[in-house]
């Protein structure tokens, strides 16, 4: 039929996290908060940082730009999220489903990416302390954070491509309260193996290899600091203890939803919760709480 070769589904039904108008109203409560925490928290970091010329190093223009994609990542799910547990037909259009999943991707890719970077920060202060203004002097810090948003656009347009080139014809119920790869791929009216591996060897292998570039980072932090700790190093200890509380609350959701091709748990819109709401919002929290110069200022 001619129909195959097109996409015949105009719109996706998010089933969301619960049927219950109950659980609904409680859900809407507790996210309009976290979403509120999450605007003013990273406006107030970025904000802050702006504000006082004392927080100049590399590390707060790093964390500038991550409060300021958490606030981007956040706006992408939580706005439509909050409008569908209050609405009684969920329903998102072809074009905004696939414009909410490059999005996503984008600003997460991005992120990822930010925190591989805070990460060499951190190594490069810890380990190379002498040669630390001249290696992450603004302009590298300026070609990295633009390296992350190409890398992220990359990432996100091979994944819409591969996306929005299959035939949808029905069924058209996404269970999840966004868009995004997994669940969307699985309505595809042909074989998605191909395009599962490929998700995996994007998403799934970038998570990974970001991850393993962490773990490596930190530990070689971990190594050094412990050789140094008579020379006054727990402060340095503290600061990567709360970049690790972020790449393990970011990195560890998107690599059990990525990482898996052909699977669908129910629990998967659950854990999603933790990178869309939870990472975001606490991150000003673990970093203000952790660091007293930005608590000071």
């Amino acid at each position: 039929m001619e129909q195959r070769n097109h996409t015949v589904v105009t719109e996706f039904v998010l089933l969301g996290l619960s049927h219950s108008r109950q659980v609904q109203l409680v859900f809407f409560v507790l996210f309009l908060l976290s979403y509120v925490v999450i605007v003013l928290g990273n406006l107030l970091i970025i904000v802050t940082i702006k504000a006082n010329s004392c927080l100049t190093s590399a590390m707060y223009f790093l964390l500038c730009n991550l409060s300021f994609i958490d606030l981007c990542y956040a706006s992408v799910t939580s706005p439509r999220m909050l409008a569908d547990l209050l609405s009684q037909r969920k329903t998102i259009s072809f074009n905004g489903c696939m414009a909410q999943l490059f999005l996503l991707h984008f600003v997460g890719a991005a992120e990822m990416f930010l925190l591989t970077v805070m990460a060499y920060d951190r190594y490069v202060a810890i380990c190379k302390p002498l040669h630390y203004m001249s290696i992450m002097s603004r302009p590298t810090c300026c070609r990295l954070v633009a390296a992350c948003w190409v890398g992220g656009f990359v990432h996100s347009i091979v994944q819409t491509i591969l996306t929005i080139r299959l035939p949808f014809c029905g069924p058209n119920k996404i269970d999840n309260y966004f868009c995004d790869v997994p669940p969307v791929i699985r309505l595809a009216c042909t074989n998605i193996y191909v395009i599962e591996l490929l998700m995996v060897s994007n998403s799934g292998l970038i998570s990974l290899a970001c991850f393993l570039v962490l773990l490596v980072s930190y530990t070689v932090i971990l190594v050094t600091v412990r050789l140094r700790l008579r020379d006054g190093k727990w402060k340095a200890l503290s600061t990567c203890a709360s970049h690790i509380t972020v790449v393990t609350l970011f990195f560890g959701p998107c690599m059990f939803i990525y990482l898996r091709p052909f699977s669908n748990f129910s629990a998967d819109k659950s854990i999603s919760v933790i990178y869309t709401v939870l990472t975001p919002m606490v991150n000003p929290l673990i970093y203000t709480l952790r660091n007293k110069e930005v608590k000071d200022s």
